[in-house]
């Protein structure tokens, strides 16, 4: 049988990875200290990974897939396909930002006043990249982790660290300067994967599933019933991806309308659509949009 072996990013991403994977139709269950964990999909073997080093597996051949930050991929510099950007966090459906910081009571304001002065960071071949692009000579040390610390307490100058919120920056104590790059998680795999057809369609067919549950965050089934005189009226109050359908009840002067809408909108046109004559209003979730 063909196996398509695919890498789950270990530590910040790896829940909401799971989560993702579950919604989408694949159950992922971890056991406790087991880096392999059971996936309900006998064409399909997971492995738990350090996002920092997925791309480095996924080139190498030991992994055909994985999911994993740009970032790191950018880090490693390794020759791998994207496949999909699928833009989801541990936090939110945002890009995670790498940024520049620096102590705030320090006088630096601006990227060029680094120049000469140290820097502590995971993200080093980037880091170092940035600014050699800018023609500032700084010294890059790599930070194993509690990067912030390193600001604080005067063993860096200047700091690059990732973040959603800036909420762990501004609890050290530091300020933002500049943003270096913004990076989303993306699903991504090796050439010889995906010049076998068979994994590459595994893999195009997951990517697909995938961010049709991304699509679907957020998103609802709206379905009710219309009268036939207050019909045009209640369907130009619908928002909707397409056209809502529309189908006539069995012997009825009355019709079922069903829309897709973003669940934020929901609070506000359910009364008034029961204003317009819409009965049985029925609000569902929905797994995925394809």
């Amino acid at each position: 049988m063909n196996v398509l072996k695919m890498g789950i990013p270990k530590g910040s991403l790896e829940n909401a990875t799971i989560a993702l994977f579950e919604k989408s139709g694949w159950q992922i269950k971890l056991a406790s200290r087991n880096y392999f964990p059971e996936v309900d999909d006998p064409e399909l073997s997971c492995s738990i990974c350090r996002p920092q080093e997925m791309s480095r597996y996924v080139e190498s051949g030991m992994l055909d897939a994985g999911i994993t930050g740009k970032d790191w991929t950018l880090e490693n510099e390794s020759d791998v396909v994207v496949v999909e950007d699928l833009v989801y966090s541990k936090v939110s459906k945002k890009p995670t930002r790498w940024v520049i910081a620096v102590p705030g009571d320090s006088n630096i304001t601006r990227v060029e006043q680094l120049d000469g002065k140290r820097i502590a960071t995971e993200l080093v071949n980037v880091t170092r990249k940035f600014f050699e692009q800018r023609g500032l000579k700084v010294e890059i040390t790599f930070s194993w982790g509690a990067t912030e610390a390193k600001a604080v307490s005067g063993l860096a100058d200047a700091i690059v660290e990732v973040t959603e919120t800036e909420s762990t920056i501004r609890a050290h104590g530091l300020r933002v300067i500049h943003e270096l790059m913004q990076s989303n998680t993306q699903l991504i795999a090796s050439k010889a994967a995906l010049a076998d057809p068979w994994k590459r369609e595994k893999i195009e067919n997951i990517a697909m599933l995938l961010q049709g549950a991304l699509r679907a965050d957020r998103i609802v089934g709206l379905k009710m019933n219309v009268p036939k005189e207050r019909l045009d009226e209640v369907i130009g109050m619908l928002p909707s991806l397409n056209a809502p359908t529309v189908a006539q009840l069995y012997k009825q002067e009355w019709f079922s309308v069903e829309t897709v809408i973003s669940e934020h909108q929901v609070r506000d046109l359910v009364p008034c659509l029961k204003k317009r004559g819409a009965e049985g209003i029925i609000e569902y979730s929905l797994n995925k949009v394809i």
